[in-house]
């Protein structure tokens, strides 16, 4: 099925509504998107420890890709397939410190890098062992706390676009922050199930529009009229300005937003990776697509000042999330409508969501 949506907003259609209830699209999805899109896998101090391996499953249900982390003596990580190169097993089961890695089935080892180290009853095996007896490396790259990862592996799967440049753009912004030093926050870090299409919770992010009308609390705080989209090539951000007296960033001189009362930093990544920056620290929204009406929302909260979490748009997510949920899923069971066709862009208040359409819609057919 394919899809189009026009380049210029002020001409465009959004995706039609078969687009987020016919199943046929969203596996058109799982097979053209979610395998060669990056996503965040982890968090950096899960797999901190020197010789610590670390299972994880990409995208439950979606893809249901193993996944394992693991980090060598000498420290640096790795990004591998969890599934042993003899008959299929899976390797590690739960987070671990070992010097290799041992299939208990018929026990073949790897090294921490996943080269294959040996394989018992196997001396009579010709050409062996071979490269493919390697466990199969994924492309990563880390950002911060989190650990991003591309199943795709060569030129017919390639990944959708490089993240390198991708990440560059929000460290050119947010290099005054400590990032690297922030501090998982298991308490106010939560999954969230969404009874909704993935693209729909994104549309929703994607744009300022809605927050007079859902979220009153923040409302409070942002001055709408001010709120404004910037887009770059793979993503966007919204930026949020404090209404006078409410909690802001303290930018440096230098800064391209010095003099300006920033509330918060929301960027998303294509297609699933919003990055929340307040004051007090980072907020991640890891959108997971299950099904075309059923999606997880992993909520990840990093913080550097305690004190700052209080006050400003960064005060209260967990009520933002649950009117955003709220009004999602109402939405869901509106494009089931037989007389709902699609709709319009506001040019002003909508260009993330435009863009997100136009980068989509090629992966429905």
């Amino acid at each position: 099925m394919r899809f189009v949506v026009d380049p210029d907003v002020r001409r465009a259609s959004t995706l039609p509504a078969e687009a987020y209830r016919d199943p046929a699209c969203f596996q058109a999805l799982r097979a053209n998107l979610f395998p060669r899109s990056w996503q965040v896998v982890a968090r950096a101090d899960e797999v901190a420890e020197s010789s610590s391996a670390v299972p994880m499953t990409l995208l439950p249900e979606a893809l249901d890709e193993p996944l394992l982390l693991t980090r060598d003596p000498a420290g640096e990580l790795r990004v591998l397939s969890n599934v042993c190169t003899h008959r299929g097993n899976l390797l590690v089961e739960r987070a671990c410190v070992t010097p290799n890695l041992r299939c208990r089935y018929h026990g073949r080892r790897f090294h921490l890098d996943g080269r294959f180290a040996y394989m018992p009853e196997f001396q009579d095996a010709e050409d062996f062992p071979r490269p493919a007896d390697d466990l199969a490396r994924v492309a990563h790259a880390t950002f911060g706390p989190l650990v991003f990862a591309n199943l795709a592996r060569d030129a017919a799967s390639a990944p959708i676009s490089p993240i390198s440049p991708i990440l560059d753009v929000l460290r050119a912004r947010l290099s005054f922050l400590p990032l690297d030093s922030a501090r998982f926050d298991p308490a106010t870090s939560r999954d969230y199930e969404v009874k909704a299409h993935f693209a729909l919770y994104c549309d929703n992010y994607l744009e300022g529009f809605h927050v007079p009308f859902v979220h009153p609390g923040l409302s409070e705080v942002l001055d709408y009229g001010a709120y404004r989209t910037e887009l770059f090539e793979g993503g966007n951000v919204q930026i949020g300005i404090a209404k006078e007296g409410e909690a802001c960033f303290d930018l440096p001189p230098g800064h391209p937003d010095h003099g300006e009362r920033i509330a918060g930093y929301y960027y998303w990544l294509f297609p699933t990776t919003m990055i929340n920056v307040y004051p007090w620290g980072l907020s991640i929204n890891l959108v997971r697509p299950r099904t075309e009406s059923k999606t997880t929302v992993a909520f990840w909260s990093f913080v550097w000042d305690e004190r700052a979490r209080a006050s400003g748009a960064g005060a209260d997510l967990h009520t933002v999330e649950l009117e955003d949920e709220a009004i999602v899923q109402l939405v869901q069971r509106g494009v089931r409508s037989r007389l709902y066709p699609g709709g319009r862009f506001s040019r002003k208040r909508e260009p993330g969501v435009h863009q997100f359409q136009r980068m989509l819609a090629p992966y429905f057919g």
